[in-house]
């Protein structure tokens, strides 16, 4: 496992995997069924991986923090990058910061809070979780506003952030005035898309941003690293022509549940016995698995095709 200071480099050298968190039937946390999805995913060309909100890490315990962390820091293919995350409340965030001392981790990801914040307090709590850990952490940001650009590029240049994972929602992905005015207070080479394919063309190519996060990744790990492949090597017209293969399943992602959908998904596909999803969220009703299992199974045959004609 991945270890050592990140760089910009580390964000780019592979797509930034958020896969869910496999459980078993009594809500315990699967080694076996987690190490399954990662395996496939490392198969894939993928080599980072992140388990913040398609892991519910939103709704994890204390207690069952530091078990968790033991459980993906186990199951790390040799040089992977194994990203937890903290929070989103501060106070909770603190707490686990004193559990991530126990561990080799480089950085984390500080989960968006929702409500009950201000630019200038979000900032000041960054620097006091990254403070306290000794360590860089990542910010999350999902809505306008959340922080300033000119914080976003203290923050950086003070080695109080590791890295920014933008998932603005924009109807068009090319126009977002607040995505320009962060990358030109703080550059793109550490700003990472955060919202799986369907933005990250136009985040890549337009906005010059370093890479991206998906969550489909973890059933379509060939398709997603040749869209990163294209993009870092110019080709937008085939990276575009990539991304269609997602689309569908991520229409129902976002028709239903970014997180009940990916981890439902994958049981669909027979990709990994993801189990129950933790309290406050639920698993998918019975009528939805039919086109949900469709779009899975479908993304999931695409990948392989695409991997077989990549090897022969």
């Amino acid at each position: 496992m991945k270890t050592d200071a990140v760089t910009a480099a580390d964000l780019a050298r592979s797509v930034i995997a958020v896969p869910p968190l496999a459980r078993t039937g009594n809500g315990a946390v699967s080694v076996a069924e987690n190490r399954k999805i990662v395996d496939r995913m490392a198969a894939g060309g993928v080599s980072t991986f992140l388990y913040g909100g398609n892991a519910n890490f939103y709704h994890l315990g204390l207690l069952e923090y530091p078990l968790t962390l033991e459980v993906i820091a186990g199951i790390a293919p040799a040089g992977a990058w194994m990203i937890p995350s903290i929070g989103p409340d501060f106070g909770k965030a603190l707490d686990q910061v004193a559990v991530l001392k126990s561990f080799d981790f480089p950085t984390a990801m500080a989960l968006p809070m929702a409500g009950a914040t201000r630019p200038a307090g979000v900032a000041t709590g960054l620097r006091r979780l990254s403070d306290a850990w000794g360590r860089p952490v990542i910010a999350y940001v999902r809505t306008e506003g959340y922080l300033t650009p000119a914080d976003i590029a203290a923050l950086l240049a003070d080695g109080v952030l590791a890295s920014l994972k933008y998932a603005v929602d924009r109807p068009d992905p090319a126009k977002d005035a607040y995505l320009a005015a962060i990358v030109a207070a703080a550059g793109p080479s550490r700003i990472v898309s955060g919202m799986g394919e369907r933005p990250a063309v136009a985040h890549l190519a337009q906005f010059g941003l370093a890479g991206f996060t998906s969550g489909s990744v973890a059933i379509a790990p060939h398709l997603s690293t040749a869209m990163l492949a294209a993009l870092k090597a110019g080709d937008r017209a085939g990276a575009e022509a990539i991304r269609q293969a997602f689309l569908a399943f991520e229409g129902l992602r976002d028709a239903h549940s970014q997180i009940a959908v990916l981890h439902e998904g994958l049981r669909l596909a027979g990709i990994a016995d993801t189990g129950p999803l933790q309290p406050y969220l639920a698993n998918l009703e019975p009528e939805q698995h039919g086109a949900v299992g469709a779009a899975a199974k479908a993304l999931g045959e695409d990948n392989d095709r695409f991997a077989r004609r990549a090897a022969a």
